[in-house]
């Protein structure tokens, strides 16, 4: 992992600059979010506008169309994805019927824990989850005390992108809510994590018992706010008249 260096170091004016000598072809990205929660909006166009192609991405989902990883998709700069659910998507739907598009499904609690397994430096575990079904095809088992076991490999990624809602200026970060979901394990297995914050506030005003992931992880943050609010699917019934 690189150093995390000074406060001054760490803090880069916006997403393409902070991202601008980390990209290349064919490297892995691991995406924090959850659906639109919670994902580095402003990280991942400029993954978008830098133009990098050949991409295997990790996250637990893979965006709808035109927003968040869709839109990679859309560029078809992804050339593999690593998820558990990829819904809602009618670009990726299509790249995969059409074989332009590798993917590795993954249950999502063992998706979560190839990430922190990763990021703690676990090569990999075993696991009961997917014993019997697809997930289990090609993967090595082992027996414990009767049960059977699938061994699952650790996820460490060359860049980690990720949302916060709070940052100090030594990359101590704060999630807002249920946007915290894949973020923290995602930062940890990359080697290379980046972050886009909603607030950036001096170091010593964070409580340090409301910390969500310590500063040791976080090499880059960025100030992207102002963000819209992003609904998947709003429905909504008839006005009744009056």
């Amino acid at each position: 992992m690189i150093g995390a260096g000074t406060s001054a170091q760490r803090i880069y004016p916006d997403a393409i600059n902070a991202l601008v000598d980390l990209l290349r072809d064919g490297m892995t990205i691991c995406v924090g979010g959850f659906g639109l929660c919670g994902i580095p909006e402003r990280l991942i166009d400029a993954v978008v506008g830098s133009g990098v192609k050949n991409l295997t991405v990790v996250s637990n989902n893979a965006g709808i169309d035109n927003e968040g990883l869709g839109k990679l998709l859309r560029t078809r700069q992804i050339a593999k994805i690593i998820s558990s659910y990829v819904g809602e998507n009618k670009e990726f739907e299509r790249q995969y019927l059409a074989g332009e598009v590798e993917v590795e499904f993954c249950p999502q609690g063992t998706l979560a824990e190839r990430m922190r397994a990763g990021g703690a430096g676990i090569p990999g575990f075993y696991t009961r989850t997917g014993v019997g079904t697809q997930v289990a095809e090609g993967k090595e088992t082992k027996f414990f005390d009767g049960e059977e076991y699938l061994l699952e490999h650790g996820i460490c990624a060359d860049v980690a992108l990720v949302k916060a809602w709070r940052s100090d200026e030594t990359g101590n970060l704060v999630f807002r809510k249920t946007a915290r979901n894949f973020n923290v394990p995602a930062a940890t297995c990359g080697k290379v994590c980046v972050v886009e914050v909603e607030e950036l506030v001096p170091t010593g005003s964070l409580d340090p018992d409301c910390i969500h992931l310590p500063g040791v992880y976080v090499q880059r943050v960025l100030v992207g706010a102002p963000y819209d609010k992003k609904i998947e699917f709003r429905t909504v019934r008839p006005r009744e008249t009056a």
